[in-house]
């Protein structure tokens, strides 16, 4: 090849990489390192009302990269790997000064499952081993305050919960179901013990599938429960399965086959609610522990409140398992994390997936998905992703291998990251609200006010928009909802000031009784959001 020739060829492979890299530049969204080392894998996460972030690790998986306190060590004689164990598997994160504490837990958390009280204490049960009836508490305090993990020792969970999901309920009781061989459910506070849900023996299989299964409260304040390729309507208050759902095409969904659900914003009348499941891994991937099968993009959206509910399919533009859909401010989902090939399980997967998608509810089949900015850390088995106040989705953990090992193709992930949906690009702060004044408690049904400011002045309806906090584990986000509030045309003030006329969630099946975060939301910008105690009287 002569001197021109090669120049040529140089000049063609410099134009076609300088594309490939605008072309990325263009894609929306943004990323940056929150904290290079957490310390431990966050295999659950969760976000607590004083802007201070819970990661949660297995116990027996050995030294993390995190001490306790000096003279704090875990004893316990069955621990395979360390008997006396001075090392944190779980820490908190203040999200203002980046600064990680370590917390003591006691018992293995590995595959447990949790949710926020309605006093804002995170209620946390089950796990493997020592932890499989375990109840735990963690009372979030401020962040130079001492809280830490609680083990409850005067109650414990009437079935082992290996792998179960929680979901709070109209009363702000928490219901528990299922879990690896419990095929039951059961509450908290108790309520005599477990009771048989026959549901989820039904739908197990060889694969399992039927673990961690999708759990969402409807405004009925029944309850959506879907595992395998089936879902149900089930009546918490009777116990009592009233209604069967029409299977979902594409194969089984839950773990070990790694799809992942969430359900849409209720609004409106509050009547509506729309479930949306997507992606996972080909059936028989799990049992013959194929790393490379490709995984499925496709997705299945139903309203569950129709008298005649069907599944409508779409696809995703990438196949992707262990994905988590995050509910944002603006009723818009991210679908962030996972990977493209093989299934849920330690060292069972592959093609890191790096593409966020948006998916945008209200458009058309066909242009719901859009393609994000892309990330570098891949995030595959044992990860998490969450709505942080400030509008930021926060991601932890990664961890495919049985113990912590950080020589792999995927090694153990300890970075924090944020990304950043597109609506807090630069170009978008001056229509980003500020939340000025909002009551710290409403009550249901409350008429209120919200004060916000805006650099440039308001058209349109400025939302007014409830999201939960939900616990964040294993592809799907336990508790998530967001409500969009009933409000009034946004009212001048004065020095680019608003008054929002709200009115509150009217029961607890609409949302049930907490800390939210809420958001203002101006031309699909959301504010910093502030939290507020929903509670009944």
């Amino acid at each position: 090849m002569d001197s021109v020739s090669s120049l040529q060829w140089l000049l063609l492979i410099f134009i076609y990489f300088s594309s490939i890299i605008s072309t990325l530049a263009q894609l929306p969204g943004t990323w940056e390192l929150l904290v290079p080392n957490a310390g431990i894998a966050s295999m659950h996460t969760a976000v607590t009302r004083f802007n201070t972030v819970v990661l949660l690790d297995r116990t027996n998986i050995g030294p993390s990269r995190k001490m306790l306190p000096k003279g704090h060590c875990r004893f316990d004689k069955n621990d395979a790997i360390l008997k006396r164990d001075c090392y944190a598997h779980s820490v908190l994160l203040d999200l203002q000064t980046k600064q990680i504490r370590p917390l003591m837990i006691l018992t293995d958390t590995w595959c447990s499952s949790g949710q926020f009280l309605p006093d804002g204490t995170l209620l946390h049960t089950g796990g493997d081993l020592d932890g499989f009836t375990k109840i735990r508490k963690f009372e979030p305090c401020d962040p130079n305050g001492l809280c830490d993990w609680v083990e409850l020792d005067d109650v414990k969970l009437s079935d082992g919960r290996w792998y179960a999901t929680n979901q709070v309920l109209p009363d702000g009781s928490v219901i528990i179901v299922g879990g690896r061989g419990a095929n039951t459910v059961e509450y908290y506070p108790p309520r005599n013990g477990a009771v048989s849900f026959p549901f989820l023996s039904d739908v197990e299989d060889r694969q399992m599938d039927n673990l961690y299964p999708y759990v969402h409260l409807l405004p009925s304040g029944h309850l959506f429960i879907f595992a395998n390729n089936k879902a149900v309507l089930y009546d918490h208050q009777v116990n009592k399965v009233i209604r069967e759902y029409p299977p979902l095409d594409g194969g089984p969904r839950n773990y070990p086959s790694a799809g992942s659900s969430t359900m849409l914003a209720l609004e409106g009348d509050y009547s509506t609610a729309v479930i949306v499941i997507c992606g996972g891994a080909q059936y028989g991937a799990f049992i013959e522990k194929s790393t490379d099968t490709p995984a499925h993009g496709s997705c299945g959206r139903m309203v569950a409140t129709s008298p005649d509910p069907v599944w409508e399919m779409e696809n995703m533009p990438f196949g992707r398992i262990m994905g988590d859909m995050v509910m944002l401010p603006t009723g818009e989902v991210l679908i962030i994390n996972g990977a493209q090939a093989g299934t849920q399980g330690f060292e069972m997967a592959s093609n890191p997936c790096l593409y966020p998608l948006l998916y945008r509810p209200d458009q058309p089949v066909g242009l719901r998905f859009m393609t994000l900015n892309p990330g570098t850390v891949p995030r595959l088995y044992h990860a998490t992703a969450n709505l942080l106040p400030d509008g930021r989705v926060l991601l932890a953990g990664s961890n495919p291998h049985f113990f912590y090992k950080f020589k792999a193709e995927f090694p153990t992930e300890l970075r924090i990251e944020a990304f950043s949906p597109e609506y807090l690009s630069p170009d978008r702060a001056n229509v980003r609200p500020v939340i000025e004044e909002i009551p710290d408690t409403v009550r249901y049904g409350e008429v209120f006010n919200v004060f916000v400011s805006v650099s440039l002045p308001v058209v349109g309806i400025v939302e007014v928009n409830f999201g939960s906090a939900p616990f964040a584990t294993h592809s799907f986000s336990q508790g998530q909802r967001l409500v969009k509030l009933t409000v009034l045309p946004s009212v001048p003030d004065g020095n680019g000031r608003y008054r929002i006329g709200c009115t509150a969630p009217p029961n607890g099946a609409v949302a049930p009784p907490g800390y939210y975060m809420v958001f203002a939301v101006n031309q699909g910008v959301p504010s910093v959001a502030r939290w507020v105690h929903l509670v009944s009287k």
